[in-house]
């Protein structure tokens, strides 16, 4: 893999680490609130699970293939 490709999956990997943090610290706060809206938190922790698996996809095309 070029290094500038890496470059730019390593700046997408840190924006999708950011959002995901960000949905965390939303999800904690609306389970704190007891009025909380269910389908909104149920909606962030789907957002949270796909944006889990982009970054554990764009960690992996990191990784250098080694020859067999």
């Amino acid at each position: 893999m070029e290094p500038a490709n890496d470059a730019v999956i390593s700046q997408q990997l840190v924006e999708l680490k950011l959002e995901h943090r960000d949905l965390d610290f939303a999800i904690a706060r609306l389970q704190a609130d007891i009025q909380a809206d269910e389908l909104a938190v149920k909606r962030m922790k789907k957002r949270k699970l796909l944006l889990k698996d982009q970054i554990a996809r764009l960690e992996s095309d990191l990784i250098p293939d080694e020859p067999a």
